[in-house]
C-alpha cells in the first residue's frame, strides 16, 4: 500500500518547514489574480520612470546645479528611490487588509491553527509571502531600470535585497498593528497620513538636505529615507561601508522589532 504524505510534509518522506505550508496557502490564493498583478508590476515602473525620471527630469537636469544630485541625472537619482518606495507600498498593502481578512473576515489564520501549525508558523509564513511579493515588485523595477539605463554599477543587484529589507521594515510593525484592529477604518489613515507623506518627504524625489531643519531631522529618522539611501548607494555603486551598514542596521532593527511585536499581537488575537 502506498504511503501518503506525512503530517508536515509536502511529499512522502520530505519534510517541509511549517511556515512554508502557510506561505503555500497565500501563493495558491494568488494564482487567481497573478496575471493582473504582474501586468501592473511592470507597467507602474515604466510610467513612473518615463514621467518623473525622463519627463520631469528633463527640466530638473537643465536647471539643477551640477552637484545638487550628486553628479547624476535626475533619472538615475529617482529610479532606485522609486524601487524602495514601491517595496514599501507593496509590503504595506500586504500587511494591512490581508492580515485583517485572515483574522476577521476569512478566518484563514484560525483554519491554519486547526492544523499542526503554531502562531509563529502562521506569522512567519505570511511574512515570507510578503517578502516574496516585495521581491517580485523590486525585481520588476530593476528590469525596467536596466532598460532605462539607470543601473551603471553591477552593485545595482543589491537593490533587490535592500528593497526587500525596506519592505519588511514596514511590513512587520504594520502586521502587528493590523492584528490589533477590529475594523479597517484605520488603514486609510495610515496610508494617507503615513505612507504618502513618507513617499513625498523621504528623499525619493529630492535630497532632504533642502528641507527646513526641523523637517530634515524627522526625514532622517524615517525608515523610508534609510531604504531610499541604501538602494541609491547600491544602484550608483557608492557603497561606503559605514553608511551602508548604518542604513541596513536601522532597517534590520525595525524589521526585527516589528516581528517581535507582531508575534505578541498575533498570539493575543489568535488565542482568544
Amino acid at each position: 500500500m502506498a504511503e501518503g504524505p506525512r503530517p508536515g510534509t509536502g511529499s512522502p518522506g520530505i519534510p517541509v518547514p511549517r511556515a512554508l505550508r502557510a506561505t503555500g496557502y497565500f501563493a495558491r490564493s494568488y494564482r487567481r489574480t497573478w496575471r493582473a498583478s504582474v501586468a501592473t508590476t511592470f507597467v507602474s515602473p515604466v510610467l513612473y520612470l518615463a514621467a518623473m525620471g525622463v519627463g520631469l527630469g528633463h527640466f530638473v537636469n537643465r536647471g539643477a546645479h551640477p552637484g545638487y544630485l550628486g553628479g547624476v541625472s535626475y533619472l538615475q537619482f529617482v529610479a532606485p528611490a522609486l524601487a524602495a518606495a514601491t517595496a514599501v507600498s507593496t509590503a504595506s498593502g500586504e500587511a494591512t487588509y490581508p492580515v485583517m481578512a485572515a483574522i476577521k473576515w476569512l478566518k484563514t489564520y484560525f483554519a491554519m491553527l486547526a492544523t499542526p501549525l503554531r502562531v509563529g508558523d502562521v506569522l512567519a509564513g505570511h511574512l515570507l509571502w510578503i517578502a516574496a511579493r516585495v521581491t517580485a515588485a523590486v525585481a520588476a523595477y530593476l528590469v525596467v531600470m536596466a532598460a532605462f539605463g539607470t543601473t551603471p554599477s553591477w552593485q545595482a543587484v543589491g537593490v533587490l535585497p535592500a528593497g526587500v529589507l525596506t519592505g519588511l521594515a514596514f511590513a512587520t510593525p504594520l502586521a502587528a498593528f493590523s492584528a490589533t484592529q477590529e475594523n479597517d477604518s484605520s488603514f486609510s489613515l495610515i496610508f494617507r497620513l503615513g505612507i504618502v507623506p513618507l513617499f513625498l518627504f523621504s528623499g525619493v524625489f529630492f535630497p532632504i538636505s533642502v528641507l527646513p531643519e526641523g523637517l530634515r531631522v524627522i526625514a532622517y529618522a524615517t525608515p523610508l529615507y534609510h531604504g531610499v539611501a541604501l538602494c541609491r548607494m547600491l544602484d550608483l555603486g557608492r557603497t561606503a561601508a559605514g553608511p551602508l551598514a548604518a542604513h541596513a542596521a536601522y532597517l534590520v532593527a525595525l524589521a526585527a522589532g516589528g516581528a517581535v511585536l507582531a508575534h505578541r499581537a498575533f498570539s493575543a488575537r489568535l488565542r482568544t
